[in-house]
């Protein structure tokens, strides 16, 4: 792992990056009509929501978001594909369950698709429920919990 890799809170100017970000994850891990549903996140400056840099770029986003004080949501975790396979994906948990232990949270929910959540539940995080088709077709949510 390159120990150059930064994080900061997502910023305005970060929107076309990070779409950018969504677009090369796609359709591999998101469905193309979610993309309007995380232009509007972005629009709305989500507290809590990071983006990774390298070198001066944008390589992921992810965030730990929400107000309840015992419970946290996961929210759209993506890596640049140029980079996938090196580790960011498990320095982004640490980071998140970091955080969250913190914060003091009881633990971190996960929507994630059919194929993230292999992903997550090697991180610890349980499976809840399938919907199929949940995120579009062919692209199934898988709700998860991660306990802290």
């Amino acid at each position: 792992m390159n120990t150059a890799i930064s994080f900061r809170c997502y910023a305005a100017n970060d929107k076309d990056a990070c779409l950018r970000l969504f677009d090369e994850n796609c359709p591999a891990f998101f469905s193309p009509n979610e993309r309007a549903d995380y232009a509007q996140f972005l629009d709305a400056a989500p507290s809590g929501y990071e983006v990774c840099m390298l070198d001066g770029a944008v390589i992921g986003a992810y965030g730990l978001v929400g107000a309840d004080q015992a419970w946290r949501h996961l929210n759209w975790i993506l890596v640049s594909a140029k980079v996938q396979g090196l580790g960011i994906g498990s320095v982004f948990m640490d980071r998140t369950i970091r955080i969250g232990k913190a914060a003091n949270i009881v633990g971190i929910k996960i929507a994630a698709s059919h194929l993230s959540a292999p992903f997550f539940a090697k991180n610890g995080a349980v499976q809840l429920q399938m919907i199929e088709n949940g995120w579009g077709i062919g692209m199934h949510r898988i709700d998860m919990e991660l306990k802290l």
